[in-house]
């Protein structure tokens, strides 16, 4: 019996040491560390946004991102994700919230997870009819001037709202790239950047690039334009000077009359 009961208690430590002993060189366990659930008084301290119904498809998208940071940075555990969120519903969606919850019971839509949450909210306020909209603006989307910046934003806005446009991560690179200008878009094909990040950074550096170089090359013309215009300025007095010299010189080279005729006290020339 003893050597049966020493043996279980040897498999017992050996689990514990295999999972997550912990143990310090000395051999001594340390606790292991539980994430404590959080209040929902923590929760609203990480500041989640409120939604009324009214703002939009892009609001909406911007209220589940903000919400899904909340839930990260709070530590919300599953179970109390759609409990905490839906009191953040104002208005026209607090209206839905309370009419959805009366159908069923209080007690299965808060047993409801926050993906389905989401489908259901993107239902509602959502419409197919919207989406098609926004997938065309997508799809036609390309920089406009030399503005990667305004790109970028308005990109990553219509990508949240067309997820089923980008299966994968390289779709919606592809797509990225097709809407650049001809002056970078080589270059950044060129750089088989492997996410939407990279990409992003790389282009907007090499429009920076690009932009400053153009500003110098500007400059620099300028300059020359400005230096010339200055030497063809400074040339004009010497031109003049030349041309009364050679004008006073051509009438005093003039040859003697040897004629009859009396000489003009007017015009300085002999006729009658």
């Amino acid at each position: 019996i003893n050597e049966g009961v020493n043996a279980a208690l040897a498999a017992r430590d050996a689990t514990r040491n295999g999972d997550d002993s912990h143990t310090s060189g000395t051999g001594a366990r340390r606790p292991v560390q539980v994430a404590r659930e959080c209040s929902y008084s923590e929760f609203v301290k990480c500041k989640p946004l409120d939604f009324k119904g009214t703002e939009g498809v892009v609001e909406l998208t911007r209220w589940f991102e903000k919400m899904e940071f909340v839930f990260s940075i709070s530590n919300c555990i599953a179970s109390n994700q759609v409990k905490f969120t839906t009191c953040t519903l104002q208005d026209d969606a607090l209206t839905w919230w309370n009419s959805y919850v009366k159908t069923t019971t209080s007690k299965e839509a808060y047993v409801m997870t926050w993906a389905t949450l989401k489908k259901k909210m993107t239902g509602k306020y959502y419409p197919r009819g919207e989406i098609k909209k926004i997938e065309t603006k997508m799809w036609n989307l390309k920089v406009k001037g030399n503005d990667v910046v305004a790109y970028n934003r308005r990109f990553q806005q219509l990508a949240l709202m067309c997820s089923r446009m980008f299966p994968e991560e390289i779709d919606k690179i592809e797509k990225y790239i097709g809407g650049l200008p001809d002056m970078i878009l080589g270059s950044v094909k060129a750089s088989r950047s492997k996410t939407m990040q990279e990409v992003i950074e790389f282009t907007t550096e090499l429009m920076e690039d690009k932009t400053r170089a153009y500003a110098e090359r500007q400059a620099d013309n300028k300059r020359k334009s400005e230096d010339i215009a200055r030497n063809n300025q400074n040339q004009q007095p010497y031109k003049r000077q030349n041309i009364g010299q050679a004008y006073t010189a051509g009438n005093g080279d003039r040859r003697l009359y040897a004629g009859s005729r009396p000489l003009c006290p007017k015009c300085n020339y002999n006729h009658e």
